[in-house]
């Protein structure tokens, strides 16, 4: 299935005592380009985010916030600093008395100096809180690639319909060749009566001039590899891989054989379909861009 470099998803889930977070979003890029933010002390889960993440997803500019709270803090111990305890108390009253003022010393004034506390956490399970985000990951990138794939049917069909309406243009060109090769005929006949006056025309020669005119202004080499290219886009589209940039190549090939008909072309009707043919092949170039 087709998809978007366009996604978002999220999901969260409390496990083993802490709140797990996860987001995921993403945008248009050439390449894998990947960044993830995770809270001071989990470092440790980035790679295997970022291995996590690129089995499933090719390309995009990819960002990935995670967010972990501990609700359980049992496991936490605050260690007091009872010496540096008993010197902040000695200064303060060494600084009462020295200036007169009032003793009125307490816990919870001496508690506001931060670093007579120690917080020893417990150490972290390493692969538990790996295998509880991993989980929590997994259901965002779920989400995410579910978005992708969505907006990867819009874009499919958006496609699709801008090559079926290429199609219909390539078949009124081709309807117009005829004509085109048969005004020119007359325009040369007419031409060449005038200047000869009474005396009979080459048919011979008007044939051969004919026939080269002819061989300047055939296109069907052209719409041929135009369908050609139609048809290898549908199986890239339906094939459920990432074809973006296959695609992109597909598009300049198309690109480049419309402005050979366009070069070829001896009517102002070809002139214009040629026109709306190239406008077409510009709006799937910016839409394949969203392809992954």
């Amino acid at each position: 299935m087709v998809r978007s470099m366009t996604g978002y998803g999220h999901a969260q889930a409390t496990l083993h005592g802490r709140e797990l977070s996860v987001e995921i979003r993403s945008v248009n890029h050439k390449y894998f380009d990947f960044s993830v933010r995770t809270p001071r002390g989990y470092s440790f889960v980035e790679d295997k985010i970022r291995n996590f993440v690129k089995e499933r997803v090719s390309r995009g500019k990819i960002d990935v916030y995670v967010t972990i709270l501990t609700v359980d803090e049992t496991a936490a111990q605050v260690i007091l600093n009872k010496s540096l305890a008993e010197g902040y108390i000695r200064a303060l009253h060494e600084l009462g008395a020295e200036f007169g003022l009032t003793d009125d010393i307490s816990v919870s004034s001496v508690a506001r100096y931060s670093d007579l506390f120690t917080v020893k956490k417990a150490e972290q399970d390493e692969e538990e809180i790996w295998n509880d985000l991993r989980t929590v990951l997994d259901e965002a990138v779920q989400h995410f690639i579910a978005m992708r794939e969505a907006e990867g049917v819009k874009l499919r069909d958006d496609v699709m319909g801008r090559m079926e309406h290429i199609l219909s243009v390539v078949e009124k060109i081709e309807d117009l060749s005829p004509q085109t090769l048969e005004n020119y005929r007359a325009r040369l006949r007419a031409k060449i009566e005038e200047l000869l006056g009474d005396a009979s025309v080459d048919e011979q020669r008007l044939l051969t001039e004919v026939a080269i005119f002819a061989d300047k202004i055939a296109v069907d080499e052209e719409t041929v590899r135009l369908r050609s290219h139609f048809d290898q886009m549908k199986k890239m589209l339906d094939s459920g891989e990432a074809v973006g940039r296959k695609l992109d190549f597909i598009v300049q090939e198309m690109n480049r054989e419309a402005n050979t008909i366009g070069s070829k072309c001896q009517n102002s009707d070809v002139a214009h379909l040629v026109v709306e043919i190239k406008a077409e092949i510009e709006k799937i170039r910016e839409q394949i861009q969203n392809i992954e």
